[in-house]
């Protein structure tokens, strides 16, 4: 069920419409909204805002570490609707331990290098990904950087 402070939001309505489990929070904050999103639901929402309510561009996939809260880590999308001139940012709550969501490039190509950076510095893994390998740091590389439990001189040998 949405949250109240949601319901003024047409396309929050419109995705609780869509599937009711879907949307777990949300707020908007200097006039930019931010809906919370269940991470097995994610897929399905970004096809529905895509196809359904015009996000036709994904400007951005990135994280945050909360470390040590719990949940660990957030997945924010930044979605742009060229017909409405509008953004949308998703978030998806994920655990400190083995943090896990299906990857969006089935809904947009773009997000192939996004999730693939995502990865790298945040060690989170993203399900169906095309190429799920590092894209900045190398192959060989210990950890993920951008973790705050990461030492700050890298991992010593």
């Amino acid at each position: 069920m949405i949250p109240d402070n949601l319901r003024e939001h047409a396309v929050a309505v419109a995705v609780d419409g869509f599937d009711g489990e879907a949307i777990t929070g949300g707020k908007q904050d200097r006039g930019e909204w931010t809906v919370e999103i269940a991470p097995g639901k994610i897929v399905s929402v970004c096809g529905f805002l895509k196809y359904d309510q015009q996000f036709i561009r994904l400007s951005t996939v990135t994280a945050v570490d909360r470390y040590p809260a719990e949940p660990r880590f957030e997945v924010v999308y930044h979605l742009y609707s060229i017909e409405r001139n509008e953004w949308l940012r998703l978030k998806c709550r994920l655990p400190g331990v083995d943090p896990v969501i299906e990857s969006v490039t089935s809904v947009w190509r773009s997000a192939n290098w996004y999730e693939r950076e995502v990865f790298d510095l945040f060690g989170i893994q993203f399900i169906n990904h095309p190429n799920p390998r590092r894209i900045l740091m190398p192959e060989g590389w210990e950890g993920h950087p951008l973790r705050k439990d990461y030492p700050i001189t890298g991992y010593r040998v």
